[in-house]
């Protein structure tokens, strides 16, 4: 049986090989995802500063040290998904990049502890809550997604009830679960496990994972 932390645990050992400081974790370092739907990686390239030319094959562990070195984004692509890893993920770039009726996806946190799950549609927010606190929701929908989200957890409870607690790592691995139920994909073998591409940058920047 799979620990509920078990996409989050995997995700860290994906990204964090032997050779990068133990020290470090998802929030320290931050991070960053989008997934994206309705539009193929030649019309997206323009927005993510994608050098297509560049497309070289790589697996998801390998893809901090390319993005240090030369500002590499991970680019995979799954059942009609187009996954970015690192991406920016402000609201009005995910409202800019589903007009015309796209769809995305991303997951973001950062050394402040800050963490975000957003889905828009056709250049609208449809849901955006933190999924450490999921009971403040933002969007036009805030509960268009709650019939995917049997049985996962989010909240980090505080009722004194220990034996049950959702900490931070389980509430993760369910925000990865859920996207993984949106885009009708597993998120371990497909995304994580899986060897798809990095991408240089059309312009050298400063390195943003």
């Amino acid at each position: 049986m799979q620990s509920r932390t078990y996409l989050h645990d995997l995700l860290v050992s994906t990204l964090f090989t032997e050779g990068l400081d133990a020290d470090m974790d998802l929030w320290a370092l931050g991070f960053s995802a989008i997934w994206i739907k309705g539009a193929g990686l030649d019309a997206l390239a323009p927005a993510f500063s994608l050098d297509l030319a560049t497309r070289t094959p790589c697996y998801l562990s390998e893809i901090l040290d390319r993005n240090i070195d030369d500002g590499s984004d991970w680019v995979a692509e799954v059942n009609g998904w187009i996954g970015i890893v690192p991406a920016r993920s402000d609201d009005a770039f995910l409202l800019s990049i589903t007009e015309g009726g796209r769809e995305a996806l991303s997951l973001d946190m950062d050394i402040n502890n800050n963490d975000h799950f957003k889905y828009a549609r056709d250049g609208r927010m449809v849901v955006s809550f933190e999924p450490t606190l999921p009971e403040v929701r933002f969007g036009d929908d805030p509960y268009a997604l709650d019939h995917l989200m049997d049985g996962l957890r989010f909240q980090i409870n505080d009722d004194g009830v220990l034996d049950d607690r959702v900490e931070q790592d389980e509430s993760i691995s369910s925000a990865l679960a859920l996207i993984g139920r949106i885009t009708e994909t597993d998120i371990a073998t497909d995304w994580f496990q899986a060897r798809h591409s990095r991408i240089r940058p059309t312009s050298q920047p400063s390195p943003r994972y």
